[in-house]
């Protein structure tokens, strides 16, 4: 597959704050990527940069084989940005707002292609109601009908569901899936990590950089140990006992607890007495497949741990 979006050691900094620091990557064409990582990470900076809204430092962003530094006007004409704040005409309807979106990009006859994107989001019934009488979820699907209206070949995709309850959540991603059916490259950001489990291939950000980049599972095959699951309670005291008196790596979630293993008998059996021993009531357990979160938590920790040790090291020299 021919790449069609390409970044090339890429910075950008605001005064001091260094929010992307010389990250690389390439998208296919057809491919859904997804950019992940915690607020802060710089993810909405690198698609801010990829839609040409602002320039990088350093670098470059070849865009459907050009410079954005030097063809960025029409690559935005093939090119759809839905960002992380509603930004449409809350005073104007469904229809309007469509009709607006259409004529900025110089589409004159978009009355099919409206209707086609209003059945496509289920849109149809409201096309007269007011942006700001729609809910959330609505209101993203009305948003990205009006970044489809020009046919982008790329949509660029910034926490499209963040604030969005979980049914319209589902019905965002079956859009999406039907516009990977239909030939459009589509490169989105989300703090999500299930969300980034349909993505064909995923780059796991923090603090400005890229710490894994690979599909949802080569990444966590990176992960080399077993994930073991536990439900207990108290939860909270079952995992600061992990944390703070065993060398295993704690997780916790929710009402449990994942704990990153080597050998499943000899450290269950460590775990369990120690859970006993504080009085701690040990309802479950069983071997999970690591997930994506998992994975990325191990990775955050790792570094920082790698960092601390690198400071000792240069507060002894």
């Amino acid at each position: 597959m021919n790449s069609i979006i390409d970044i090339r050691n890429i910075h950008k900094s605001f005064g001091s704050v260094k929010a992307v620091k010389g990250i690389s990557l390439s998208v296919s064409n057809g491919e859904m990527f997804g950019l992940v990582g915690p607020d802060g990470a710089g993810k909405t900076t690198t698609i801010r940069m990829l839609c040409g809204l602002i320039s990088p430092n350093e670098g470059e962003l070849i865009i459907l084989g050009k410079d954005i530094s030097k063809n960025k006007k029409t690559i935005q004409k093939s090119i759809g940005y839905l960002s992380q704040k509603f930004s449409l005409y809350g005073d104007l309807t469904v229809d309007e707002n469509i009709e607006f979106f259409a004529e900025i990009h110089n589409i004159k006859d978009y009355d099919e292609r409206r209707n086609e994107l209003l059945d496509f989001t289920r849109l149809k019934e409201f096309r007269s109601r007011p942006a700001d009488k729609l809910s959330g979820g609505m209101k993203q699907k009305l948003a990205l009908a009006c970044s489809l209206i020009h046919k982008p070949k790329i949509l660029f995709l910034d926490e499209p569901t963040t604030g969005v309850d979980p049914v319209s959540r589902r019905d965002f991603w079956k859009i999406l899936s039907g516009l990977i059916k239909e030939g459009i490259t589509i490169f989105m950001s989300t703090p999500y990590l299930d969300e980034a489990e349909r993505c064909n291939r995923v780059a796991l950000m923090n603090k400005g950089e890229i710490i894994a980049l690979d599909t949802p599972g080569k990444i966590k095959d990176m992960l080399g140990k077993k994930t073991l699951e536990i439900v207990c309670s108290p939860v909270r005291k079952a995992y600061e006992i992990i944390k703070h008196q065993t060398g295993f790596e704690a997780q916790m979630f929710g009402d449990r607890v994942d704990i990153i293993i080597d050998d499943v008998d000899k450290d269950y059996l460590t775990l369990e007495k120690l859970l006993k021993d504080n009085s701690i009531e040990l309802y479950d357990n069983r071997i999970v497949t690591p997930s994506l979160e998992n994975v990325f938590i191990h990775l955050i920790r790792q570094e920082e741990s790698a960092y601390v040790d690198d400071k000792k090291v240069k507060n002894k020299k």
